[in-house]
């Protein structure tokens, strides 16, 4: 941390865990340890790999301002993990009441008699943290047997959920399968009884023109002995 008279900053190293291709980016903390405004400016020797937010701005009496570094992605990877870039930070006291648009070069200009106090900061590029490594199955020197037992709750959790899986696809595969029976066999009992409503229908209309050519020479018999009848009296 910075022990500066306006500012306190922390860190005093921008660490970017390095990544191939990938923007990476890092915070500076910024604390005004005064009761008055104070101004600030950060500059780079490599402007165009970094990008500051904000690289200008106003810190309140005895408040803080977080400042993001983000580092371009990057093409190549840097010899031996080795940065030479820099940053510088400058502040200078402000009027009270001061904003952002109020901050301009001439603020910073030593020249001209006005107190600017400067860090600088170094950048370091650092390892990107690891995933961590998979446990070997089975019992290890050092080990924790808390560990062991947790690890092999979660595999008869597992084997259990399983288990009530597949004993649940099974019962699901039966029910479809005895679904599809009883709709065949519903579908078999109505082509059924489609055909001997058919039959029935054919012999209904079958007993239908028998009845009438019966009821026809019933009619003629009786006109013959009712014509025999009166033949006779005559």
């Amino acid at each position: 941390m910075s022990t500066g008279d306006l500012l306190s900053i922390e860190p005093l190293e921008l660490k970017f865990p390095f990544e191939l291709k990938k923007q990476i980016s890092c915070s500076l903390q910024l604390s005004n340890k005064t009761d008055n405004y104070v101004a600030f400016k950060v500059k780079t020797t490599n402007p165009k790999k970094y990008c500051v937010r904000p690289n200008t701005g106003i810190v309140l009496p005895r408040s803080t301002c977080d400042v993001i570094v983000t580092m371009q992605a990057q093409k190549d990877a840097p010899t031996d993990m080795q940065c030479k870039d820099k940053f510088l930070l400058q502040s200078v006291k402000a009027n009270d009441g001061a904003i952002a648009k109020d901050i301009n070069a001439e603020m910073f200009n030593k020249e001209a008699g006005h107190v600017v106090e400067e860090c600088k900061l170094r950048v370091l590029y650092v390892s990107p943290p690891q995933p961590p490594s998979p446990v070997p199955e089975g019992s290890e020197e050092g080990s924790s047997p808390r560990g062991s037992i947790s690890e092999n709750g979660n595999a008869s959790r597992a084997l259990s959920d399983k288990l009530d899986f597949q004993d649940k696809s099974a019962e699901a595969k039966a029910l479809i399968s005895k679904l599809t029976d009883e709709k065949n066999s519903a579908l078999q009992q109505n082509n059924k009884l489609r055909q001997e409503l058919e039959l029935l229908r054919r012999e209904g209309n079958k007993n239908r023109g028998g009845g009438v050519s019966f009821l026809f020479v019933i009619i003629v018999g009786l006109l013959g002995l009712i014509l025999g009848y009166l033949m006779k009296r005559t």
